[in-house]
This record gives C-alpha cells, structure tokens and sequence, in this order.
C-alpha cells in the first residue's frame, strides 16, 4: 500500500522536529513538505534544529522548509498534515487545511474544545473519532481536525484510565513539576528558572481538569459526554529540559490494595496495543517498584519497540492509606504529549479508515 504524503507544519519548532524526527522512515506516512512561517522560508531542517537528544540525519537535515500554503499543500495531493504551530496562530492555518479536504493532526489548542472536535488518546477514547462524521458534515468536504491534549494532561489520563474504569474514581488532585521543553524554544529565561521554581502556567491548572473530563468521557448520540472526574490541579515550571512529573492524590471510600492498583496499571493494554500501531508502546504503563522513581533524567524515554521510546507512562511510589491514594507520574511532554501523541492518533485514524 502506498505511503500517504503528509507535511508538517511548524517545522523550526521544537513539536515540528519532534514531528519529523517521529515520521522519518515511517510505514504509513511519507513526510514530502516541511513549512513553517515566513522567516523560515528557504532554510534547511539543519538551521534551526535544536533536539540535543536527537542525532540529526543528514538526508533529514537537507530538507529544505517552505512558507504554509494550505492549497498549494492540497494541490501537490498531501493528505495528512502533523501541525505542531503555537495555538495563537494554529487555529486559522488549520482549518483552511481541512477545507481544503487535508486531515489535520493538530498539537495546539485551538480546537480542542470544539463540540465536534476530538481531544484523542487511542489508549483511553478511541470511539471519539466517531465525533469525525458530524464535523466532516459541518465542513462539507474530506477534511477534519484531530487534536491531542494539553502535554500535563496527556500522561495524567493514560494513568487515570485503568484506575478510573476499574475502581470508579473520580476525585483526583495532581501537583505538576513540568518541564522547560513544554514552553518551547528558547523557552523559559535562563534567570527566571535557574535554582528556581515557577508556579503559575497561564491556563494550564484550567486545562487539565477541562480537557481531562472530555478525554475519559463518552461520546453518545452525535456529542462528547463528560466523565464525572473532576482534577484539580497546581502546576509548576522546573528546571527539567524533558519529562513532565506528576504527584497525584486521589480519595475514595472504598480504596483498593496497592497490588490491586498496581495490577490495573501494569496489567494495562487497549487499542493501539491490540492493532499494532507503529509508535503504539507494547505496555503504556510501566510501574516502577523502586523508591526513587520515576525520574525525568531515567524515565522520559521510556517505552518499545523503538519507534515508541518516550511514548510511554512510567508510575511509581505508589502508597495506599485508609482512603487515600499517592502516586508519581511521568510522561513525555514533546513526545507522548506532543508529536508522538499526534502522530499515533495519525495512526490510529488511518487503520480505522478515516484517513
């Protein structure tokens, strides 16, 4: 089956690289266009790298980015774009993508809380993408949006799932420790964050709980449901380049042992698992027994095959007292909370025939 063309936007963007760094030598997608704004038009992917992790190929760092031309783009038959633009801009560049019949797999916000928009995880709400009929009818043609969530609330709910299906939890504080890559390049200024902490990032405390609820939701009769969990949150800045760490409590009457807790997590598989999907990790969750994880510095890139390294969750120190449940939490941010999230979605869209 031949591969379908697919362009990337954003690409001087750190999401961007992510992006081209995940789709290279892809089975499903063939990347034939790098754009990005203005300023950028006419560079190499060389020029404005900035991955340190990532060993830059020299056929990859050849390609040459251009200005974003949704109908040029549709014209030259691109068929999927992975859009890892900031959200003030994301919005307009994406829907004229979809008007011109491109299937969208956005990072940004911009559309994520749309009422036919999914914010889609393959591991928690699959049958979201049903929500992709009534949009596709709103924008009478072939194209549509796909977003994935907010990177803190990507790994929470992964974590969340097993346990809130199982036990019936819905009561869930979470303290964030996010790291410095989640505000892009050049990101945070070095004197603001060095020996430091910040504890403000703007709308993110609101997303978490907003965003989550419509994730570990339903979607029935043609409209999202809302799942009954409600997260509060605190989130923070740290001096972490990747990998988001979170401290999660959670009450409930009736709470289960800690290896009933750590058999729903470990024991977790869905449907990017069952069909295989190419950046899908064999055991999104991985439970660490020892005392010391997970760490950002051990943990951020954990998952296999090797397509799927960082795209996995890695939980640890859980402990269980009376009614209460304490746990840590890591997930990827420009990864599984970023393009790789996108890119699965991708994924998982094309073997159920939307793309």
């Amino acid at each position: 089956m031949a591969k379908k063309k697919v362009a990337i936007l954003g690409s001087s963007g750190m999401i961007g690289q992510r992006f081209a760094q995940m789709l290279a030598g892809h089975p499903y997608f063939e990347v034939v266009a790098y754009c990005a704004s203005d300023r950028s038009d006419g560079k190499k992917l060389a020029d404005v790298w900035r991955l340190s992790d990532v060993e830059l190929d020299p056929a990859l760092g050849s390609s040459v980015i251009r200005g974003t031309n949704p109908k040029a783009l549709a014209k030259e038959g691109v068929e999927v774009v992975f859009s890892g633009l900031p959200s003030d801009v994301a919005g307009p560049v994406e829907d004229q993508c979809a008007d011109q019949g491109i299937a969208v797999f956005s990072n940004a916000a911009s559309h994520r809380m749309e009422k036919d928009t999914p914010i889609l995880i393959p591991e928690i709400n699959p049958e979201h993408l049903a929500s992709l009929v009534v949009q596709k009818k709103r924008r009478k043609g072939r194209g549509f949006v796909v977003t994935n969530a907010n990177c803190s609330v990507t790994g929470l709910a992964i974590g969340l799932k097993p346990l809130v299906d199982r036990f019936g939890f819905t009561d869930v504080n979470v303290a964030t420790y996010q790291a410095l890559s989640g505000a892009g390049y050049p990101g945070v200024p070095s004197l603001d964050i060095l020996g430091n902490v910040l504890p403000y990032i703007k709308n993110e405390e609101e997303k978490m709980n907003e965003e989550g609820r419509k994730i570990l939701g339903g979607y029935k009769n043609g409209a999202f449901v809302d799942s009954p969990v409600t997260i509060m949150a605190s989130c923070a800045r740290v001096n972490v380049r990747d990998g988001h760490l979170e401290a999660v409590f959670i009450r409930h009457q009736n709470m289960p042992s800690e290896t009933e807790v750590i058999e729903a997590l470990g024991g977790f598989r869905a449907r990017p698992q069952t069909l295989k999907l190419p950046s899908a990790p064999e055991q999104p969750i991985i439970v660490r027994a020892e005392p010391n994880r997970p760490q950002p510095i051990l943990d951020a890139d954990a998952g296999s095959p090797e397509r799927a390294r960082g795209m996995a969750v890695t939980v640890g120190r859980i402990r269980r007292q009376k009614d209460s449940l304490r746990f840590y939490l890591l997930s990827h941010n420009t990864i599984r909370g970023g393009a790789g999230g996108s890119v699965l979605n991708a994924e998982l869209a094309h073997k159920e025939g939307y793309v």
